[in-house]
């Protein structure tokens, strides 16, 4: 058979494994290799990637760059050799300079990403291995534990207490039980139990299963491509897409109006189309994508030195805009690592029984491994001696509770532990005082004792017990009767550190919300005595919302509800999504941090979905950004990173525009009002290259404390008033420029073209370091590197007109009366500039 046809479901697992051409020990590297190459990888949409090649011609595929190439390519057939050579030599440095930026940005973020791979445990020549998802096939036997995601489309070897959620597949709410069984071709998917399908995770219980199809010819394949899915975009995404918006607005409009004013004033046709496409290209800043690449690469690097791996780099933005973040309390806010304090009787005393029956609950179970048995097996190690185990039933989500039968000199037990509201479920009876009442006669002091214990910061599990006779077998339906037998009182202590990390992530905007599934007396507990210590709002007595309080409100009540409460306990994986939509549909950037198996719909509906290292892999798949340390002290410096990637970002965006936008206003005036073009083609794009330079650094750049105090998002209308502002005024220092070389100079058109030019790029370079900072640009030195490219490109700019190169670009030698002026006038423009700034940023609030 075919892996990639057939129902497989109905097949036994030998035929198929024949079918396949694999064996129980699974395939051989060799074998996986060659399959690799027949069925290409595990995905379930193509990895984008560029080569050097494709990279480098996309430097070049700007509509407006291929109108120039164009008009570059007619102006040479038309005899104007040399300024077609010229403009074909600019756009090459250009798109050099963008694709080798962008180049090294792909490939040190590409390693990165290497570090948090999802990988699959399969057995390639017998031995179990670790196998990127990417390059699971068919035939590939794999090992499966709790909160290992599923690859792709298999059949069950072998199953012990098997669940597994199928929620993203089938809808289904409550994990299936999965067995190893045949079953009829026509089986509807809900209802093949031997099967395990690509998009799943398991819940709990381990497994070997036979991988029979990956990718596209997934279950989960063939919807993705039906529907034709792509993720929504985040918010910087469309933030950048809106500011192309703005652009192309505005470089229309010049195009049609200057190229319709110069043929009007009965200019060469040619050579004005390219003078107007050629300001197109100076207004647009055509290297954004490079620098936006670089920009969020360079984050990406800083941000691993402090332990935070970005997956999608474009989260960045929303990581450094966050300005909620929710988080579970348990290995988040406390250690993680429970610990037994003791085990108590009905009446409150030490109950050396209740710990006995713990143990050989704990040690017994073969479900998948908890830090709760653990703890229980770490705390003391009893004579069991004699104790023998007959049958287990294990955890599930509904039930709460998980029972084990033992036998002992002929006599057989059943023993359970679970939560204490759902262990007292299945009891009648309860020992207290070395005899036994009914339940219902101590629950009072059973619930007593559970909320004494809650409100000190302990967690709790019960434990009931009930003799059987002589069984070999149980069932769910065996827990009843039972006898309540005492309660396993665990803990777990708050993390060193947490309230100083809790402080910083407040002085930095975010609000923290606990979101948590333990009892809210646990949680009110934390929240009051770890949380406020650290600045989170918390009041003795404060309201803390269940899960039950969850379900009666509506939508619109709980979106009025999540603004005023800081902690959320007993709350389903559902509930969970429910409280984030609720924060995001109130105006709020929500950032959500789990590692759970049930965190993934949360990590998802999540404005950024934050993981750790250690996660189960649903949890490490879902999320866009992995920490390599559980630590909020770790999270609070990859936000500052997040907000140094963002602000150098909107650096860049601010001096690009403003500065673009005042040159070519200036010369769209100059061009109505001289005889001449102000500039020719060639020069506007030398200009505009050069201009670029120094703002190709920016990623490296140091950012002010006041840009990374808050939270801060794309805001095209507050881009829009400071290209206007400093466009404008730029302008009134260019034709100040223009009053220096025409009234006093009495320059010529090469002296005109020349002394503009010079003045034009430096001014645009020197602004550079006005425009970075809020502060007067002297109180904030900007990056080295920086600083360095604007004195380069000032210096050769200067130099040019007494360079052979000038001829080349059609430049002459500048007088020593225009450096003076145009040192008065760089000094003028930058005082004028601080000045305007201190008072914009007044008016105008970002």
């Amino acid at each position: 058979m075919h892996p990639r046809q057939g129902a497989f479901w109905s097949e036994k697992p030998d035929k198929l494994l024949e079918a396949l051409g694999a064996s129980p020990q699974g395939l051989s590297a060799e074998e996986a290799r060659r399959r690799l190459k027949e069925y290409g990888p595990n995905r379930l949409r193509p990895k984008r990637r560029y080569g050097p090649l494709s990279l480098f011609i996309s430097q070049f595929n700007s509509p407006i760059i291929l109108l120039l190439l164009f008009a570059a390519i007619l102006s040479f057939y038309l005899g104007d050799k040399v300024n077609s050579l010229i403009i074909f030599l600019i756009l090459l440095v250009s798109g050099s300079l963008g694709f080798w930026q962008e180049y090294s940005a792909t490939g040190a973020v590409e390693k990165l990403l290497e570090l948090v791979r999802v990988k699959a445990q399969a057995l390639r020549d017998g031995v179990e291995v670790d196998v990127p998802f990417e390059e699971v096939v068919p035939g590939d036997v794999l090992v499966l534990n709790a909160g290992d995601s599923i690859p792709g489309d298999c059949l069950l070897l072998e199953s012990m207490d098997l669940f597994v959620d199928e929620a993203a597949l089938t809808g289904e709410t409550y994990p299936v039980e999965k067995s190893v069984k045949a079953l009829p071709p026509d089986t509807p998917l809900s209802k093949r139990v031997n099967s395990l399908f690509m998009g799943t995770h398991v819940v709990s219980g381990t497994a070997r299963a036979v991988v029979v199809r990956t990718g596209l010819d997934t279950e989960f394949g063939t919807i993705s491509e039906r529907l034709g899915y792509r993720p929504p975009p985040t918010e910087f995404e469309r933030g950048v897409r809106h500011f192309g918006y703005l652009l192309l607005e505005v470089t229309t409009i010049l195009i049609i109006a200057i190229f319709a004013i110069n043929v009007y004033l009965a200019r060469p046709v040619l050579e004005s189309f390219m003078f107007a496409l050629a300001l197109a290209v100076g207004l647009t800043p055509q290297l954004l994508p490079a620098i936006i690449s670089i920009n969020l690469a360079t984050g990406a690097r800083r941000m691993a030195a402090e332990k935070v791996i970005v997956k999608q780099l474009s989260s960045i933005e929303n990581f450094g805009s966050m300005n909620v973040l929710c988080s579970d309390k348990t290995g988040t806010i406390t250690e993680g690592k429970v610990a037994v304090h003791s085990a108590v009787g009905v009446d409150g005393g030490e109950n050396e029984k209740a710990l006995l029956y713990a143990y050989l609950n704990a040690s017994m179970q073969s479900g998948f491994t908890n830090p709760i048995d653990e703890a229980i097996k770490r705390h003391s190690v009893p004579d069991i001696k004699g104790y023998r185990k007959a049958d287990e039933v294990p955890y599930d989500f509904i039930r709460k509770r998980l029972s084990i039968l033992v036998e002992k000199d002929g006599s057989h037990i059943i023993i359970t532990k679970g939560a204490l509201k759902n262990v007292l479920e299945a009891c009648t009876l309860a020992e207290i005082g070395g005899g036994v009442a009914e339940v219902g006669k101590t629950r009072s002091l059973i619930m007593g004792q559970y909320e004494k214990l809650s409100a000190s910061g302990f967690r709790t599990l019960g434990i009931a017990y009930r003799e059987v006779g002589i069984r070999s077998r149980i069932s769910k339906e065996d827990e009843r009767d039972m006898t309540f037998l005492g309660i396993v009182v665990l803990y777990d202590p708050p993390k060193a550190g947490v309230a100083e990390a809790i402080r910083k992530l407040g002085q930095l905007g975010v609000t923290l919300k606990v979101v948590t599934g333990d009892n809210r007396l646990i949680a009110a507990y934390v929240s009051r005595d770890v949380c406020r210590a650290g600045g989170l709002d918390t009041k003795e007595g404060e309201r803390v919302v269940t899960g039950s309080d969850l379900n009666r409100m509506n939508d619109d009540a709980l979106m009025r509800v999540v603004m005023e409460v800081n902690v959320f306990a007993e709350v389903e994986p559902n509930q969970k999504e429910r409280i984030i939509t609720a924060m995001r549909k109130a105006g709020n950037v929500v950032g959500y941090i789990g590692d759970g198996i049930n965190d993934g719909p949360a990590l998802h509906a999540a404005d950024v979905g934050i993981s750790v290292d250690s996660a189960v892999d649903v949890a490490k798949e879902t999320a866009q950004i992995v920490l390599l340390e559980k630590d909020l002290g770790v999270l609070a410096k990859g936000v500052e990173e997040g907000r140094k990637t963002f602000a150098n970002t909107l650096k860049y965006v601010f001096m690009a525009t403003s500065a673009n936008f005042g040159n070519m206003f200036s010369m769209a005036g100059a061009s109505l009002l001289l005889p001449f073009l102000p500039l020719l083609p060639t020069q506007i794009l030398l200009a505009n290259l050069l201009t670029d330079l120094p703002e190709m650094t920016i990623a490296a750049d140091s950012v002010d404390k006041e840009l990374m105090d808050r939270p801060r998002r794309w805001s095209i209308d507050f881009i829009k008033r400071f290209m206007i502002a400093f466009g404008l005024l730029s302008s009134i220092f260019d034709f100040m420029t223009f009053g220096v070389l025409i009234l006093l100079l009495h320059a010529s058109e090469t002296g005109f073209r020349t002394g503009w030019f010079v003045e034009s790029v430096v001014s645009a370079a020197m602004i550079v370091l006005v425009i970075r900072t809020r502060k007067p640009f002297f109180r904030s030195m900007p990056a080295a590197i920086l600083a360095m490219t604007t004195l380069i490109v000032v210096c050769l700019v200067i130099a040019l007109p007494y360079t052979p190169l000038a001829a080349f670009f059609r430049f002459q030698p500048l007088p020593v009366e225009f450096l003076l002026a145009l040192a008065i006038i760089l000094a003028l423009y930058v005082a004028t500039a601080e000045i305007a700034k201190k008072i914009f940023y007044k008016v105008v609030n970002f």
